[in-house]
């Protein structure tokens, strides 16, 4: 049973910064695509970030220069470092695995999720 589980999240003020985890377990075999997502009240859940099994990260434009995917294969966590934070950032952030290497915005393509971290950034 795969799982993946969050944490990290908190309320920080407008310019700070917070470190978000994604513990995975419960399979093996090749790597694939990881991602977070995040989703405010009242809008779609979109993709922030993803890593794909070579490493390679993509990012949402509006959080480029200021956030930072990374993974540590062998604690089979992934990592999203959160700097200069605005209330627009403001959401509930998922982890999730995908079914691929590669990573695509589709979010039919993950097929495992985490339960999601509350990130609140106050003006």
């Amino acid at each position: 049973q795969v799982q993946l589980v969050e944490s990290g999240g908190g309320s920080v003020q407008s310019g700070g910064s917070l470190r978000l985890f994604c513990a995975a377990s419960g399979y093996t075999g090749s790597r694939s695509c990881m991602a977070w997502f995040r989703q405010a009240p009242g809008k779609e859940r979109e993709g922030v970030a993803s890593i794909d099994s070579d490493g390679n990260p993509v990012y949402l434009d509006s959080v480029k220069g200021r956030f930072t995917i990374s993974q540590d294969n062998a604690k089979n966590t992934v990592y999203l470092q959160m700097n200069n934070l605005t209330p627009e950032d403001t959401a509930m952030y998922y982890c999730a695995k995908s079914t691929y290497d590669y990573c695509s915005g589709d979010l039919r393509e993950y097929n495992y999720w985490g339960q999601g971290t509350q990130v609140t950034v106050s003006s």
